[in-house]
């Protein structure tokens, strides 16, 4: 016979299972986000801040592609991130490769620029009301009441098992696709001496280009998550954004696997924060989190501290 006494244990248990839940689904969208980040620093040293927005036009073009087109769920998900990574391409083309032997900080401000320039047309084009992606055209897995049992009375929703394992599926992909192809070698020579990779017969322009839309996909995808649970609105990207962007410092920006770190830590750091002493504060004590970690080690994490290049 259930005690008296075990009923509040059962309960804490069950909200710290359903608070590790929503730190790795959180934890694992900031990780596709951060990768992008990461990716791009890592071979043109520039600091993407309209990598938010390519998060945010995910979100808009499924849920157009949805409700307009009527395109069923499981199409819409590769369709937009295909759509994204050709945007992400785009953004690299017009705003970033005239730059290439600026100064770093008109790059800096150009990245400033397309985020905002981002922000506006979203909203020219689909308004600053939010928006959601209708229940009833998505798939059963992603409705609410469909979940797993936990212990305690906690739930497991079927929706954060697709996210969970959808994330971590695109991060060993990745990881993969660095290490073992031709493709992952050359972004690794590039990020290393794009000079000698040029004179190695890489073509770094196409390189750095195909980063950027691998980048820019899995943020597109990471958007579509967040908008299966979340408004959609035209300033969504940036505040996620801000967030991953703290994520791959902490992991050591330049470094994939430290994104994924830094994201899951991030993530899990502010749905405890949240669930355990102010949901106003879970920005701020990711952020203490990631200066505490800098102060110890400022390369970051898996970062590796090495001279500034010639």
């Amino acid at each position: 016979m259930l005690s008296i006494a075990s009923i509040p244990e059962e309960e804490n248990m069950a909200q710290f299972l359903e608070q590790i839940i929503n730190g790795l689904v959180l934890g694992g969208i900031y990780a596709l986000i951060a990768v992008g980040y990461t990716m791009v620093y890592g071979i043109i040293q520039l600091i993407n801040f309209a990598h938010g927005e390519i998060f945010m036009f995910g979100a808009y073009i499924a849920l157009m592609l949805i409700t307009v087109f009527g395109i069923p769920f499981w199409i819409a998900l590769p369709l937009s991130m295909v759509l994204c990574a050709i945007l992400g391409v785009l953004m690299d083309l017009v705003a970033y490769r005239p730059l290439r032997n600026a100064p770093r900080l008109s790059a800096l401000i150009t990245a400033i620029g397309m985020s905002l320039a981002l922000q506006n047309l979203a909203r020219m084009i689909w308004s600053a009301r939010p928006r959601q992606f209708p229940a009833e055209i998505l798939p059963t897995v992603f409705h609410g009441q469909n979940a797993i049992s936990l212990p305690g009375g906690a739930a497991l929703p079927y929706r954060d098992v697709f996210i969970i394992l959808l994330a971590l599926i695109l991060m060993i992909a990745l990881n993969r696709l660095i290490h073992l192809t031709k493709i992952g070698k050359a972004m690794r020579a590039c990020a290393q001496n794009q000079v000698a990779a040029n004179l190695m017969g890489i073509k770094t322009n196409r390189v750095i280009a195909i980063t950027f839309a691998i980048g820019s996909a899995l943020g597109a995808i990471a958007g579509i998550m967040v908008g299966l649970s979340e408004s959609v609105t035209p300033t969504m990207g940036y505040y996620k954004g801000v967030a991953a962007f703290a994520a791959a410092v902490l992991g050591g920006i330049g470094n994939v696997t430290g994104a994924m770190l830094g994201g899951l830590i991030i993530g899990v750091a502010e749905v405890f924060g949240a669930g355990y002493i102010s949901s106003g504060y879970r920005l701020a004590i990711a952020y203490i989190l990631m200066i505490a970690v800098i102060v110890i080690r400022p390369s970051g994490l898996l970062g590796k501290s090495t001279g500034d290049r010639a």
